[in-house]
């Protein structure tokens, strides 16, 4: 799932089975460490690129078979061993961080999925390397899901990412209804806004849904884990809808209650997938 999604959804849950606890751990550290490098804190951008590329020189490190990690790279590097993990993932996850520092819009929707390609689908293929299952059918669905799953988060944190001064709704999308970039959060927008967001929503839904087989083919508790990711998902969707697409005011995000309808909706997922396309 992408990393982003740490606020939604379960990392290390208890649903994965305890020798992959570490290793999910470990990835997921390097990723969300890597991640608050490009987001958080003051550092000015060519400081936060010095900081990516440090990360870049470890992992030349562990290809190299070196052993003087510092302690997050050394776990990490245990696991890449063990699992015989490989490490263009985990490259393509520090390019799509190293962008962030640099760009703040994109003009088209193949751009935001090329970003998505690597900024969200690689932790999906360390999971699927982890559980010895990264088949091309797997990862064509794991890269739907994760992608959907990133898309979901941009429209679920547009006003964040605004303050930010970031859009990831496609610039060619605001321009197809109208809206200016400069007037995303105005009030006299909202028609259109409303129009906007029910296609991203609709566009991303269907794109969760074609990769959502995955989970039933994913035998055990990460199927079952992945079936509960997949909900929440749709649930986020949900509520973006709920909230007539007004996620300014509302920002939609899971509550207990919701984790009940999510885990029902896992457990009755099979009926929900029947006459949904394979692709999107």
């Amino acid at each position: 799932m992408p990393v982003d999604h740490y606020e939604n959804f379960p990392v290390a849950s208890i649903l994965l089975p305890k020798r992959l606890r570490p290793a999910v751990e470990a990835i997921y550290a390097f990723a969300r460490s890597a991640d608050d490098l490009a987001d958080e804190g003051d550092a000015a951008p060519e400081e936060r690129l010095a900081a990516l590329t440090a990360y870049e020189d470890a992992l030349a490190r562990i290809a190299q078979g070196g052993t003087d990690h510092a302690p997050m790279f050394e776990r990490l590097a245990q696991v890449v061993r063990e699992f015989e993990l490989p490490l263009k993932p985990m490259y393509d996850l520090l390019s799509a961080f190293k962008q962030d520092v640099l760009v703040s819009r994109y003009q088209t929707y193949d751009a935001l999925l090329d970003y998505c390609a690597r900024s969200a689908n690689p932790v999906g293929l360390l999971m699927l390397h982890l559980y010895g299952a990264a088949d091309d059918e797997n990862v064509r669905d794991s890269d739907a899901i994760c992608t959907a799953l990133q898309l979901i988060n941009f429209l679920q944190d547009v006003a964040i990412d605004l303050h930010k001064e970031r859009i990831y709704i496609p610039l060619e999308d605001l321009n197809r209804y109208a809206i200016s970039p400069a007037a995303l959060d105005h009030a006299s927008a909202r028609p259109r806004w409303r129009s906007l967001m029910r296609f991203e929503v609709d566009r991303a839904r269907r794109l969760l849904l074609s990769g959502a087989p995955l989970a039933l083919r994913l035998p055990g508790r990460i199927g079952f884990e992945l079936r509960m990711v997949v909900q929440g998902g749709l649930r986020i969707l949900d509520a973006i809808e709920a909230a007539d697409y007004d996620v300014f005011l509302h920002r939609p995000k899971l509550s207990k209650r919701d984790w009940m309808g999510i885990l029902w909706a896992a457990l009755r997922m099979k009926k929900r997938l029947k006459g949904v396309p394979r692709t999107a």
